[in-house]
């Protein structure tokens, strides 16, 4: 299921937020974890510059004993990890290590050497998880750090679903999570009140319109969690929600509900190939404040690319 993680890390101790969450992981999956670290030669800006090659070489012995250190530390908890060091832009070394290694799972931490800022993930983050068309677990470094690697355990996962099957990947995964670390899934389905677009108020017809559609879908909705219920494995718990905004009621829930990690899928029903994720996944990329894992459920072929990486692609070729 999540044969190898990657964990990138860029040398600060505040992308190092990652690391309970991957021992927790692999030792749930029985997967092997790389540490992963490339080195920039980049000024403000993003633009290239000169450096001396002595002091070149410095950087890289350094990140190369900082990931040792690292290593030595996830050993002594009992977890063995790869090294690897390489050179050039991070996302781009990050995205072309996990498409050509078989990598599972990758583990980012929303912020690093930039420190916390406005933005909920930082620009490494956002193109990694765009560009990686692979299961992602984004780590949000303002949570209080911990030096324990091996006392995490999940209590609190929250899996929205939408009743569609392509929600439902995500399911075999928090299923084994759940089991590993003894906690009870919160499946959350929210019904969305119909919209009926118009100027003035509605009448007392439309009014009754959409409350028998909306009663309508809140019986589809239990009969669908009811029934995922009586299918799975394990015990769940579940919760039926209407609301004129569904991913704010999740945000709801996840503070209410103290939630540990939201598991979902990069798309649901109306979810569409033009994109690498649906409206739900990217505002929770967006705003989330929790541990968020998202299971990609296409593939870089099947997402249309983008103007801008076609523009790309053939400048390349020139």
């Amino acid at each position: 299921m999540l044969n190898h993680i990657l964990v990138p890390l860029d040398g600060s101790q505040l992308a190092e937020c990652v690391l309970p969450h991957a021992v927790a992981l692999a030792r749930t999956f029985g997967a092997r974890v790389t540490l992963l670290q490339a080195v920039e030669r980049t000024r403000g800006g993003g633009l290239t510059r000169a450096i001396d090659p002595l002091r070149w070489q410095i950087r890289k012995s350094e990140a190369g004993a900082y990931l040792d250190e690292i290593g030595a530390r996830l050993q002594e908890a009992g977890l063995q990890a790869d090294k690897v060091l390489l050179e050039g832009s991070a996302a781009e070394r990050i995205v072309e290590y996990a498409q050509t290694n078989d990598v599972g799972l990758i583990i980012l931490n929303s912020h690093g050497w930039s420190g916390p800022s406005k933005w909920n993930i930082n620009s490494v983050v956002q193109k990694v998880i765009i560009q990686a068309y692979m299961p992602v677990l984004i780590v949000r470094a303002h949570r209080p750090a911990t030096s324990d690697l091996t006392g995490l355990r999940y209590k609190r996962l929250l899996l929205p679903l939408d009743g569609s099957q392509r929600a439902e990947v995500i399911l075999p995964l928090a299923i084994t999570l759940a089991r590993s670390h003894g906690c009870l899934p919160l499946l959350a389905h929210v019904v969305s009140k119909p919209e009926l677009p118009r100027r003035t108020p509605r009448s007392a017809e439309e009014n009754e319109l959409v409350n028998r559609l909306t009663e309508l879908n809140q019986a589809h909705g239990a009969a669908y969690l009811e029934q995922l219920r009586s299918r799975l494995s394990v015990e769940v718990e579940t919760r039926l929600l209407s609301s004129e905004n569904i991913a704010a009621t999740l945000h709801e829930l996840v503070a209410q509900e103290e939630i540990d990690m939201v598991m979902l899928s990069a798309h649901g029903y109306s979810g569409e190939a033009q994109w690498p994720y649906g409206s739900v996944a990217l505002n929770f990329i967006a705003y989330c404040t929790a541990p968020l894992l998202i299971m990609q459920d296409l593939s870089r072929n099947e997402v249309e690319r983008t103007q801008a990486e076609i523009e790309a692609r053939g400048s390349k070729g020139h």
